[in-house]
């Protein structure tokens, strides 16, 4: 379950997001959706606990974010709108080494029915550079999928799919969500999350516009019309004009001052793992690969120097 109570983020005097509250129980897909710049990533960001929000409060599957972000981030999974990778790292080594950081120790055992059911088995013992953009974007879902989250937050997870693979991602999706996870997905397809959610979050400038189930969310905005689309309901909740739902007051947490643990560091300590020895980067040793966790995308953080495969 996720419970959210007045979150709002802010990047000095803006005010990216300010006092959301909502819940999404398991079994349950919220479809976070609004226009450019409405504080979607900012939101999805500080749920997994990647940036510090400035107040309010977080629980994840029943720990809290602040207090406790390694029990947190334990049963959660961020799936960013870029793939982040290890150049030097094959498929099969970046599920080796995401295994290791989460302590999955048959992952061997889950991490081939993963492949198989996003089509990349066959590049195994492929390099991230030898792989498509979406084979990329699969590769990422299958490293956050491995230790098998009970929470999940999707930011664009579809982009670079092919239709195929958009498909069988959705079904991926409805899948988990009917096993009893809690998610999250932000996209601009919005016909597809009309497939797949439940329940739908409107915002704008980092309000909350509308909130409740999808059929409540298109009755509202339906005006008595029948078939009307996700879609239509969308550009008539953003229209100006538009009122904000009311908001639940808020509550004032110590989040912004503690530091959050970023997803790739290991949950134990808190500190990157050890680098092991690459010879075969000597040449390349001066430039910084990128990160395969989430940290290193969206607005408002710097991208830190990612851990290598621990020993």
């Amino acid at each position: 379950m996720i419970e959210v109570q007045g979150l709002t983020k802010r990047y000095g005097t803006f005010t990216a997001v300010q006092d959301l509250s909502f819940t999404v129980r398991p079994g349950e897909v919220l479809g976070l959706v609004g226009p450019n710049g409405a504080g979607k990533t900012s939101t999805l960001r500080s749920l997994a606990g990647i940036i510090p929000f400035s107040s309010g409060s977080v629980s994840i599957a029943g720990n809290d974010l602040a207090a406790d972000p390694v029990a947190a981030k334990r049963r959660l999974a961020f799936f960013p709108d870029e793939p982040r990778l290890f150049d030097y790292l094959t498929v099969r080594q970046h599920l080796a080494f995401v295994a290791r950081i989460y302590g999955v120790a048959d992952y061997e055992s889950r991490a081939q029915p993963l492949l198989e059911e996003l089509e990349i088995a066959d590049k195994a013992d492929l390099l991230p550079g030898e792989l498509s953009r979406g084979m990329k974007q699969k590769l990422v879902i299958a490293c956050g999928l491995l230790h098998e989250p009970s929470v999940m937050f999707f930011d664009e997870p579809l982009t670079g799919l092919d239709p195929l693979g958009i498909r069988r991602m959705k079904d991926s999706i409805m899948r988990r969500a009917q096993a009893g996870a809690a998610v999250v997905l932000s996209s601009h397809l919005l016909h597809l999350l009309q497939e797949v959610c439940t329940h739908v979050l409107i915002v704008k400038q980092g309000q909350k516009i509308a909130h409740g189930t999808l059929a409540e969310v298109v009755a509202r905005y339906s005006g008595g019309q029948l078939g009307v689309s996700l879609e239509e309901i969308f550009l008539r909740a953003t229209a100006d004009g538009s009122p904000v739902e009311a908001a639940s007051p808020p509550l004032i947490s110590t989040a912004a001052a503690q530091p959050q643990t970023p997803l790739g560091l290991c949950p134990e300590s808190g500190e990157p793992p050890l680098p092991p020895p690459n010879p075969s980067a000597e040449s390349s040793a001066n430039a910084e690969p990128p990160l395969l966790s989430p940290e290193s995308g969206g607005d408002a953080a710097s991208t830190p120097e990612p851990p290598l495969l621990p020993q």
